[in-house]
């Protein structure tokens, strides 16, 4: 098993050559390959269960210890098959393994840890542990394969979306900087409604759906 004794020497992030070398290395069965990857990601396990572990301190060791094995379990299942980086596939593993081992545990967490907000939603909404404990698992998998198949999409994304449809999915969903904004500061950036933005933002995500669903079909 592998360990976070102190989380503030992690091994320095791989570059891409680095973790393309290590992954090939990997499927032709060097275990070696495979015990550098998870190590060099580790600092990924950590800043994922920080938000987590603020709401149960006294759970930390076991939070840490079930995203360990979510992240074992990304590097054994990730292929390039997937169209996502690996950095992307692992968080959700994580997350994925921290949640569903919460959820297992919920009648045992206190009801002020769960009301403890962990984060935010696109539009700048508090969320709370609870709020996301109710999702059911499926639909946890059905986001990690839908954030997938939105990766195959962006590659469509100047064929299928032009002008002020696509400036508006690039800055509500974050796709050229990974900063996602609400339709409020969308209108502020491009001096228009929050409504007309709600509007365009509806009809592009129309597009974009019909084209998924001929992805899904193979068309």
């Amino acid at each position: 098993m592998f360990y976070i004794e102190n989380q503030s020497s992690f091994p320095q992030p791989m570059s891409s050559e680095e973790e393309e070398m290590y992954l090939n290395k990997m499927w032709e069965g060097c275990k070696e390959a495979r015990n550098i990857l998870i190590e060099k990601n580790l600092r990924l396990v950590a800043h994922i269960a920080k938000k987590y572990t603020f709401s149960f301190p006294n759970l930390t060791d076991d939070i840490i210890s079930v995203g360990t094995i979510g992240l074992i379990k990304a590097i054994e299942t990730y292929s390039t098959a997937k169209c996502t980086k690996l950095s992307t596939y692992a968080a959700k593993c994580i997350e994925n393994e921290i949640l569903m081992y919460l959820r297992q545990n919920k009648k045992f967490l206190s009801q002020l840890s769960l009301e403890n907000p962990i984060g935010s939603d696109k539009d700048g909404n508090e969320i709370t542990l609870m709020d996301v404990l109710q999702n059911d698992q499926d639909d946890i998998d059905e986001q990690v394969d839908l954030k997938i198949q939105i990766k195959n999409l962006l590659k469509k994304l100047d064929k299928i979306l032009k002008g002020r449809e696509k400036k508006i999915i690039e800055l509500r969903y974050g796709l050229k900087n990974g900063i996602e904004r609400t339709q409020m500061e969308v209108a502020n950036l491009l001096g228009i409604s929050r409504s007309y933005v709600s509007r365009i933002e509806k009809k592009a995500l129309q597009k974009l759906y019909g084209e998924l669903q001929n992805l899904n079909n193979g068309i």
